[in-house]
């Protein structure tokens, strides 16, 4: 019996082979792309459970194949690149990717990511009592993805809706960047990742002054939190 359907998306073939060996072992269906058009085609074509996506590919990069992805899918990325630089990773991050793992990795790693992502995301899509939070003019619904605000849908990136949703989902509490981190993109980025305050900082373009009922606050050399009057 099949765990799933998983995506391995390198130019490389000799990378592509060693994932795909340690991987079926584990019970997952493996599908291979070794450019970035062809693997937005398979996606769209397979839907998959999980894509491992490197960036450096010829016809379409991956930060291209992410941004075309995310359009239409919410289904775990998990980026694999040489590009280990803080800006890198970050940026993978705000385009949607659910974790960063860098070259040279140990295939064992990637199979603990992948487990990781994935058991995150199966709990986050049956947990039905919690995937909608309201206050006064904005709804946000983890299960569709869709912010509401002041009544009209709101084009909002899926990092950016399960961050808002997790600070309304405790209202009054105070969040660490480094608690939001390990909450929403589901592991400690650690070091001075900033992706936290840019994602905020998106968030309050939208969401800001539409209510006196409530209102995302920053704590300074704390973090941040939802702030509902009561």
């Amino acid at each position: 019996m099949r765990n799933g359907r998983i995506l391995i998306v390198d130019d490389d073939p000799n990378i592509c082979e060693l994932l795909r060996l340690y991987i079926e072992k584990e019970g997952y269906e493996v599908l291979i792309a070794n450019d970035g058009l062809r693997a937005v085609e398979m996606f769209t074509r397979n839907h998959p459970d999980l894509m491992l996506l490197d960036i450096m590919l010829p016809k379409m990069d991956g930060w291209q194949v992410c941004r075309e992805v995310r359009k239409t899918s919410n289904r775990p990325i998990i980026m694999i690149s040489a590009k280990g630089e803080l800006f890198d990773r970050v940026l993978g991050l705000e385009l949607g990717a659910d974790d960063y793992i860098i070259k040279p990795f140990e295939a064992k790693e990637v199979l603990a990511r992948i487990h990781a992502v994935l058991r995150r995301t199966s709990s986050e899509t049956k947990n039905e009592n919690v995937e909608e939070v309201h206050y006064d003019k904005i709804s946000i619904n983890l299960t569709n993805y869709e912010l509401k605000v002041d009544g009209k849908l709101i084009d909002t990136p899926p990092k950016e809706l399960e961050l808002i949703y997790y600070l309304a989902s405790h209202p009054g509490k105070v969040l660490t960047r480094d608690e939001l981190l390990e909450k929403v993109w589901g592991f400690n980025y650690g070091g001075e990742c900033r992706t936290v305050d840019v994602h905020i900082k998106r968030l309050r373009e939208k969401i800001n002054g539409v209510s006196n009922q409530w209102s995302l606050k920053t704590v300074w050399g704390k973090g941040y939190k939802f702030d509902v009057v009561k």
